[in-house]
């Protein structure tokens, strides 16, 4: 199998796994006092020191979660709830948001302005899915004291263009509001340092950027394990209450050998940070290459400059075809991808993303995302442009489904 949909998720690394094992074997619950205990909590400690070092921060700043899912709740309903109790009269209710944003964040904003009172507003993005930062320059001069919180992706999940979060968090800091960036697809792949971005845009306590969520497995760690990192300036409201574990901002038991699998893996991928960016960048330059070459008309989303956006990100739009079938027929030919559409009771959706990003229906529909790791080769570009043609070939003589089935009659 060629697999190409390490966004998704991606092998855990042999480091990652030798921890896991190694850490399986301690006992101790880290939040006793005997010596096991205390042995269990060193190495839960290590664990959180070496995430903080890859991504700028203090060991105290990490807050593990069981996903990145959870860390972006945690980070805009946590943000939120404090924020808007905080202003006067309740007032700072307004949360912006980019289009096209990942479905843990629209699901979770959309939950606040259901239950909890929160006001939306959705900032347009370019034709690459890029914020529009005179939008959200506009919206914090009109009415900082309203607003939240905004929160933005690093890079796009979907269409991979790198947004500027130090520019959106320099305008945030301006105006005295916190920023959350999801950075579970951009971890691993671009250099993250929470505290350089706070110093350059001169940020005030609890102001700019002042969490940032990521995820263990999408970088070679295991799944079930993720973090909050989160300015020690930040104000927050727990999801969880209980034993007050991780600066009562987290409650329950730690996952002591998960932490060290974690750590392992972000240790090993940012020391080769810079050469696997170069050698996915290549492997992501051969695909767009010849996907061009062999589907004239696939038209590619995301930023055509290869430094605006992730090193191993590609998504073309393949006029006339369903991603599904795409996706379904590159399967059987042994090769891994995924699509940009949502799926709901069999019926494909358009992608949400690219319909941000002012694309027809019918592109967001055809779409197709190819993404790259630690473990993609050469042999992996190969097998899927060697597929491609006739899986072209086969959904565009499919064509687009019906979007009424039976049931709709």
């Amino acid at each position: 199998m060629a697999y190409l949909d390490h966004a998704a998720t991606t092998p855990m690394l042999p480091e990652a796994i030798d921890a896991l094992t190694a850490a399986l074997q301690v006992t101790g619950n880290p939040a006793s006092i005997h010596s096991a205990g205390q042995r269990a909590k060193r190495l839960l400690e290590q664990s959180r020191e070496q995430v903080a070092a890859t991504l700028g921060a203090d060991p105290i700043e990490v807050v593990f979660t069981g996903s990145g899912t959870e860390s972006v709740n945690l980070a805009i309903k946590g943000l939120y709830w404090r924020r808007r109790d905080a202003s006067p009269a309740g007032i700072a209710r307004r949360i912006l948001y980019p289009a096209g944003e990942h479905h843990a964040t629209i699901d979770t904003v959309d939950w606040l302005a259901e239950h909890d009172g929160a006001e939306l507003v959705e900032l347009p993005v370019d034709e690459v899915g890029r914020v529009r930062l005179d939008a959200l320059a506009a919206e914090l001069e009109r009415d900082a004291a309203s607003i939240a919180l905004v929160t933005m992706l690093w890079a796009s999940n979907e269409v991979g263009t790198i947004q500027p979060v130090t520019e959106a968090a320099a305008l945030a800091a301006r105006a005295g509001v916190p920023l959350h960036a999801d950075a579970v697809a951009a971890y691993g792949q671009l250099p993250i340092d929470l505290h350089a971005i706070r110093t350059a845009t001169a940020a005030p306590a609890g102001a700019g950027l002042v969490a940032v969520s990521v995820s263990a497995h999408k970088i070679g760690g295991p799944a079930g394990i993720g973090a909050l990192v989160l300015d020690r300036s930040a104000q927050i409201e727990p999801l969880l209450h209980g034993g007050g574990q991780q600066r009562r901002i987290r409650s329950g038991t730690q996952d002591v050998a998960a932490a060290a699998a974690f750590a392992a893996a972000a240790t090993a991928v940012a020391a080769r940070l810079d050469d696997d960016t170069v050698r996915m960048a290549a492997l992501r330059d051969r695909l767009i290459a010849g996907v061009t070459r062999l589907v004239p008309d696939a038209r590619l989303s995301g930023d055509p400059d290869p430094a605006g956006r992730l090193p191993a990100n590609v998504h073309f739009s393949f006029p006339g075809c369903e991603g599904d079938s795409l996706l379904f027929l590159l399967d059987a030919a042994g090769v891994a991808v995924s699509t940009g559409s949502a799926c709901q009771a069999g019926v494909p959706e358009p992608s949400h993303v690219l319909l941000a990003m002012g694309r027809s229906e019918a592109d967001a529909r055809g779409a197709l995302r190819l993404t790259l790791g630690h473990a993609s080769t050469d042999a992996d570009v190969d097998a899927f442009l060697a597929a491609l043609p006739e899986a072209h070939a086969r959904a565009a003589r499919a064509g687009l489904a019906a979007r009424t089935t039976s049931f709709d009659r």
